[in-house]
């Protein structure tokens, strides 16, 4: 179709990104003889050009057409093209395609050269992180789309597939595995003609040929279930997220599990606001036999009942009825004064023996416990280091919510512990775990060695230092959960106490404990102290005491003690806390933990490793407990696991089970829409912008959680100063002479720079006053803060690169800079 006036002619403008009139426009005919029109953006002045006959042609004469000239055909380059081809396509045997690069290495070494193994690297097609991607009219059909970054691999693995005469989808064994595997198919165009899918719970020689030798096809069931869950978490979290945008401020999120864990931290810091302590006191006697002086001979006994009532001895008792509690210091000294005067007797000693079990093996939530509270690794730290344990065919899978273990895993540990302890320390039958976890079914074993002889002294030299402790850790508790009781001899001695024989009012005991047998407690010795377990001394000490023996008092203890608020929540208690409820999965809790406390979000605020909550936190969370206080409900949120797991087990379905959901949270979410007031959270400076003069100074925060100060009258006003009280150093700036050098926080933590900023850009690190332990006396270098790529705070020396000192923590009797002046100066005087 030609055009009939050039001065209507619109083209395409690659600067403006959009159709722009043809300003100064010429018509033209190319060499080839095709009219068009040159011309410029009416808008930014850029070189336009259409194509197409106009009215303003007809007056140019038209070129003659140059014809192109023929490729010459060539055989050669055609057969050797054909060749190529042909080369591309040539078969690649049996293609197997794994999640994790880590485990390539192993999985090929295993199934030899007629197999070809590749990774996806994680997960290659999720929804659309810009909208919403899930059509709701349409029965909640998912919009999908190649995840950005991995469109080659995507390729790589849809060109690998066409040219493998059978596929195999070793994902992992569990719900996400399974999703993977039927992303990938869809992703890269897997054909299905020779698909199948296999499953191993540990990557070892016999496990992974045995999953290659019974292979399946994909579990839909298992697919629906995460595809289920994955929807119903952007319906929640992508619709509520925007409701906070638009009534709080950007960059806040919400989710259907997240908004859960943020209102537990909250809730449990509202306990310890409101928390009351109640006071009460513990009397404990010193005592021993009469007429002897020995310390060697003395015990302590510890009061529990008066007038045959129990007394309270911890904040427990205080919650039974019938306790009595005293509260008051002139009660205790009432009581005090009478045991002064009291003749204490033995009224009772018993004997007898006491039985420990071994704890099952680890599950995914036990590991990352024990792990917090022994090696001092965080839930995420743990995965990370369980998921190279796991890809060198060293443990188990470490997802799973199962204590149930294979009988050859328990064959082989009751052996191993038959020959290096003996029998006694074997069981007359294996131990067998029952699952307490609510809903427990991600894996079917639980975490443990894949071969019992792997010691972990014997094969350290592996691994680096988190893994071994790690593994030790899970090494020791699958060996110890297969061996015997632990069992102690126990004593209790009851001591009677009062003004005469006929007014004993008071009782007192003590109580001792010695092992006789140690049991599993020989692999896992620590758990002797868990039980509480007295020293033998002690034990000792009672079993010389015999009823109606008269005893000596040799102090008396009255102790004041006040019940305490509960615990805040860490990442590993919020983590075991989520567990109990039966809300999340062991593959969802960590990364729901680590969401709320995103810096972008303002929600948390750490204190070692206790999680507090902002006054963002309190306004989020109450509004959403307000608007969607069935969504924010503890059971509910439990019913909606459970019902995911019908869909898995093919009880339910997924669409109806949205469909069910949805309706009713759309009319909260609309309710919410029209009557949830704006929220100003604006915490504002108290001085107006010093650019703008009309905005109010605000704090802000960064995209990496850096607090500072800005004009409200954004984007108008793009004035911006730290929020860091600048601490003046009282040293002149060396560069400007004219400003002051000021402590300031930037986004790599703090430094020290000129008052006179932007005009004078010099900059220094922020000194700690000591020496460098390595350069300090040759070189007088200082210790500095820097910040990591991941923004964890380290020390190092002033004098980098020349000189590498860098520690995590700093160390002690570090030599101030002062000292050291103070000592040279001490050093000359005695030279002189």
């Amino acid at each position: 179709m030609s055009d009939n006036n050039t001065g209507s002619l619109q083209a395409y403008c690659v600067k403006c990104k959009t159709k722009r009139a043809l300003g100064a426009s010429q018509p033209v005919y190319t060499k080839t003889g095709t009219p068009g029109t040159r011309g410029q953006c009416s808008e930014c002045g850029t070189k336009l050009f259409r194509m197409g006959a106009t009215a303003a042609h007809e007056g140019i004469p038209k070129p003659e057409k140059i014809e192109r000239p023929k490729r010459k055909s060539n055989s050669k380059s055609k057969k050797s093209a054909k060749s190529r081809r042909k080369s591309s396509r040539k078969r690649i045997g049996k293609l197997v395609i794994v999640e994790s690069p880590g485990k390539v290495d192993n999985i090929s070494s295993y199934l030899g050269k007629d197999y070809s193994v590749m990774s996806s690297k994680g997960h290659v097609r999720d929804l659309l992180k810009s909208t919403l991607s899930v059509d709701v009219d349409n029965d909640f059909e998912p919009k999908y789309r190649i995840i950005k970054g991995k469109r080659e691999i995507v390729n790589e693995l849809k060109k690998a597939s066409r040219n493998a005469s059978e596929i195999y989808l070793a994902t992992d064994p569990d719900r996400e595995g399974e999703a993977m595997a039927w992303h990938l198919v869809h992703a890269a165009n897997i054909p299905t003609k020779n698909l199948k899918r296999v499953v191993f719970n540990e990557i070892t020689k016999n496990a992974v040929i045995d999953a290659f030798s019974r292979p399946r096809q994909i579990n839909m069931e298992l697919v629906n279930s995460q595809q289920a869950r994955r929807i119903l978490d952007r319906l929640v979290g992508f619709s509520v997220s925007e409701l906070l945008w638009d009534k709080v401020r950007g960059g806040l999120s919400a989710g259907r599990v997240q908004s859960i864990a943020l209102r537990l931290v909250v809730e449990r810091e509202r306990e310890i606001q409101s928390f009351v302590a109640d006071e009460y006191w513990t009397v404990d006697g010193l005592l021993s036999k009469q007429n002897q002086n020995s310390a060697a001979n003395e015990f302590k006994a510890g009061l529990v009942k008066i007038d045959g009532k129990v007394l309270a001895r911890n904040s427990t008792d205080l919650e039974k009825p019938n306790t009595i509690v005293i509260n008051k210091q002139k009660d205790i000294r009432s009581q005090r004064d009478t045991l002064k005067q009291s003749k204490f007797v033995i009224a009772d000693v018993k004997r007898g023996t006491r039985q420990y079990s071994p704890q099952p093996p680890f599950h995914t939530n036990t590991m990352q416990r024990t792990a917090h509270s022994r090696i001092g690794f965080k839930p995420r730290r743990t995965m990370q280091t369980a998921q190279k344990l796991y890809e060198a065919g060293l443990i188990t899978y470490m997802r799973t919510d199962s204590v149930s273990v294979s009988q050859e895993a328990q064959s082989d540990a009751r052996k191993y512990v038959k020959d290096n302890f003996g029998n006694g320390y074997v069981p007359k039958s294996p131990r067998k775990f029952k699952t307490k976890s609510k809903g427990a079914q991600e894996a079917h074993e639980a975490i443990r060695p894949t071969s019992i002889v792997n010691a972990p002294e014997q094969i350290k030299a592996q691994l680096n230092r988190d893994q071994f402790r790690l593994y030790k850790l899970i090494w020791q508790r699958f060996i110890a959960s297969q061996m015997s009781n632990a069992v102690y001899d126990t004593i209790r001695v009851e001591i009677s106490a009062g003004l005469s024989d006929d007014n004993m009012p008071y009782l007192f005991r003590a109580s001792g404990s010695k092992r006789k047998f140690a049991g599993y407690q020989a692999v896992e010795s620590n758990t002797a102290q868990a039980n509480g377990e007295t020293s033998a001394d002690e034990y000792d000490k009672l079993s010389e005491l015999a009823v109606g023996g008269v005893l000596d008092l040799k102090q008396l203890y009255t102790d004041q003690h006040f019940t305490q608020p509960p615990k805040r929540y860490t990442d590993s208690s919020l983590v075991d806390k989520l567990e109990q409820l039966g809300i999340g999965r062991p593959t969802t809790r960590i990364p729901i933990v680590e969401l709320i406390q995103n810096p972008k979000r303002g929600y948390i605020e750490t204190e070692g490793s206790q999680l507090i909550p902002t006054a963002t936190a309190y306004l989020v969370n109450d509004l959403l407990s307000e608007y969607f206080e069935v969504e924010l409900d503890y059971d509910f949120t439990a019913m909606m696991e459970d019902q995911l797991d019908e869909v898995a087990e093919g009880k339910n379905d997924w669409r109806e089970m949205l469909s069910d959901f949805y309706q009713p949270f759309e009319q909260r979410l609309n309710n919410a829409h029209a009557n949830m007031p704006k929220q100003d959270i604006a915490e504002r400076v108290g001085r107006k912008c010093p650019d703008c003069n009309e905005g109010e100074l605000v704090f802000k925060y960064s995209r990496w959680g850096k607090k500072y100060i800005g004009c409200a009258n954004y984007p108008e006003c793009q004035h911006t100063e730290s929020a860091l009280k600048r601490m003046p150093t009282g040293r002149p700036c060396p560069e400007c002479r004219e400003g002051e050098l000021v402590v300031q926080e930037g986004r790599h933590g703090r430094f020290i720079g000129c008052s006179n900023y932007p005009k004078c850009r010099h900059t220094e690190p922020f000194g700690m006053g000591f020496l460098c332990p390595q350069c300090g006396n040759a070189h007088r270098g200082e210790i500095v803060e820097r910040n990591s790529r991941k923004g964890r705070l380290f020390y190092g020396c002033n004098r980098y690169p020349e000189c590498e000192y860098v520690v995590w923590k700093l160390p002690e009797n570090l030599t101030r800079l002062e000292e050291q002046s103070v000592n040279e100066t001490q050093e000359e005087s005695a030279v002189f």
